[in-house]
């Protein structure tokens, strides 16, 4: 995983859908019989916004901003199925996103806005990482063992993490979607 370097008391945040119970279970779990050293820091989710590093003082305009990007979308139904790979670009294989895609989409760009605004490494792509960054045996292992995985669920609120000093992912926020209809936000 990419993080970007903190100056002084700077804080590292990002926003996800998380995945709920008993799906996240067997992700993680899945992870973690695969060796994957991240499976136990990072909870299982779709990505809005990659790590990012900000000043403390911009916290709460980060959070009013998120709140609003909240308040203009309504809750929507995400299927998960399947198996997908970034390789050979990158070390990642994921669950694939199927139902709800374009509107994990129109979230992106929308958290991506604004006080948030800045450029992607890679364009974006809604998926629940399973393996990041080990060897292709291992890789190779996670595609097959989550081929068959499929949930679906209704993904009701965003969260805002902050990346800690020892390396794990907490929530420090959580903002539902309230809207009746998708709108884009100005950027």
């Amino acid at each position: 995983m990419h993080l970007p370097e903190r100056v002084g008391d700077q804080v590292r945040i990002g926003v996800a859908l998380q995945i709920p119970a008993p799906y996240a279970t067997l992700i993680q779990s899945t992870r973690i019989r695969l060796g994957d050293p991240l499976a136990r820091s990072i909870p299982p989710h779709v990505t809005l916004l990659p790590p990012t590093v900000l000043e403390p003082e911009q916290l709460p305009d980060v959070i009013d901003h998120l709140g609003e990007v909240a308040a203009a979308h309504p809750p929507f139904v995400l299927t998960l199925r399947g198996t997908g790979t970034f390789r050979p670009i990158s070390p990642v294989v994921f669950v694939r996103v199927e139902q709800g895609a374009g509107q994990c989409a129109v979230l992106e760009r929308d958290v991506r806005s604004g006080v948030l605004a800045q450029e992607l490494r890679f364009p974006y792509h809604p998926h629940v990482t399973i393996a990041h960054e080990l060897d292709d045996g291992a890789l190779d292992a996670a595609e097959r063992a989550m081929a068959d995985f499929e949930a679906t669920y209704a993904a009701g609120s965003m969260r805002l993490y902050e990346h800690g000093d020892d390396g794990m992912w907490r929530v420090i926020a959580r903002m539902p979607f309230t809207g009746t209809a998708v709108t884009h936000q100005a950027g």
